[in-house]
C-alpha cells in the first residue's frame, strides 16, 4: 500500500476510484492491461490520501444531483478498506448531499456499511452490483483465491434485497474451457433468481485479453491447469476478444432464464436504470419541510 495525493476523483459520468490495484488475485482482472498506465505493482494498493476532501468539495458544488459509481476499475472493498474506511467516509458524504450511489463489488465487506446503502437508497437511489463468475465453490477459491466465494456473495445479495437495496449481477467473465458449461451458468443464474436481483449483465460468454492481462492470465494457467495456456493460443492466437465455444447455447439459455424469472437482461436497460438519479417522494417532502422550518 501507497498514498498520492490526486487531483481530482470524479470522472466525466460521475465515477470513482479511491484506490488502484487490486489484492483479490481474480486470474483474469481486466485491470491488469497496461493500457490504464498503472506504474506500480498491481498488488501494492494505490490509496488517494485527499479523497475525501476532494469528493466533498465536488459534491457541494454540484448544481444537480446525479448517481456516484464506483467498482469499476478496482473493487473497493477490498481488505485495507476495513482499516482505511474510504468507501464509508465517501458514503456518509454522498448521503449527506442527497447523491445517488451505486458500486461494483466481488466482497461481502459491503455489508459492514449497509446502514449508509439504506440511507441513500431511502432518499434517492442505491444499487449495488456484485460479480459472479463461478457456481463451483472449488473452483471459485482457483480463480478468485483473495475474495468471498460465489456462496457468500449469494447470501450478501439476499441481505441487501432483504435490507431494501436494489441489486445487479454481472455474469462475466466466462473462461473458456473452465466455466463455460451449461451446468456453471445454470447454477449461476438460479441463484440470481433465489436473491431476487433486478437485472443481470452479460455481454457474451467469454473473457477479453490484451497485454499486461493475458500474460498474468496465462501465467496463473500454467499453474492451475498445465497445457490450458497452449489450447487457448492454439484456439485464439492473439484476439482481444476470447467467446466460449458455447457462446450461442450458453447466451440462449441465459436470455430464456431472465425472460421466464422476469430478470432484466437487457444490457443497455440496465445501464440506463443505474446510471438515472431518482429523488424518493418522501426526500422531497423533507426537504420542502426543512425550508419552512
Amino acid at each position: 500500500m501507497h498514498f498520492v495525493t490526486a487531483k481530482g476523483i470524479l470522472s466525466a459520468k460521475n465515477g470513482m476510484n479511491l484506490y488502484r490495484g487490486c489484492s483479490h488475485g481474480c486470474i483474469y482482472c481486466d485491470s491488469r492491461s497496461r493500457c490504464y498506465h498503472m506504474e506500480h505493482a498491481f498488488e501494492d494498493i494505490e490509496v488517494k490520501e485527499n479523497a475525501i476532501e476532494l469528493l466533498e468539495n465536488v459534491l457541494t458544488h454540484k448544481r444537480k444531483k446525479c448517481m456516484i459509481g464506483t467498482g469499476s476499475m478496482t473493487d473497493p472493498y477490498l481488505p485495507l478498506e476495513t482499516e482505511l474506511k474510504m468507501v464509508r467516509k465517501a458514503l456518509h458524504l454522498i448521503a449527506d448531499h442527497g447523491f445517488g450511489f451505486t458500486v461494483i463489488t466481488k466482497s461481502d465487506r459491503i455489508l459492514r456499511d449497509l446502514d449508509l446503502l439504506q440511507k441513500i437508497n431511502n432518499r434517492s437511489k442505491c444499487v449495488v452490483q456484485m460479480t459472479l463468475t463461478t457456481y463451483d465453490e472449488d473452483l471459485c477459491r482457483k480463480i478468485e483465491p483473495n475474495v468471498c466465494t460465489t456462496k457468500e456473495r449469494f447470501m450478501a445479495l439476499k441481505q441487501l434485497h432483504d435490507a431494501g437495496i436494489p441489486t445487479v449481477v454481472w455474469l462475466s467473465p466466462i473462461l473458456p474451457f473452465i466455466n463455460d458449461t451449461e451446468e456453471n451458468i445454470r447454477g449461476i443464474l438460479n441463484l440470481c433468481a433465489k436473491a431476487k436481483v433486478q437485472g443481470v449483465i452479460c455481454f457474451g460468454m467469454g473473457l477479453t485479453l490484451r497485454e499486461g492481462n493475458r500474460e498474468y492470465f496465462y501465467e496463473q494457467l500454467d499453474r492451475l491447469s498445465p497445457g490450458l495456456k497452449e489450447k487457448y493460443i492454439r484456439t485464439y492466437g492473439s484476439q482481444y476478444a476470447v467467446n466460449s465455444p458455447n457462446n450461442r447455447r450458453l447466451m440462449q439459455i441465459f436470455h430464456q432464464f431472465c425472460e421466464k424469472n422476469r430478470i432484466l437482461h437487457n444490457n443497455d436497460q440496465i445501464f440506463q436504470y443505474l446510471q438515472t438519479y431518482e429523488e424518493k417522494e418522501t426526500a422531497k417532502q423533507l426537504s420542502i419541510w426543512d425550508m419552512i422550518l
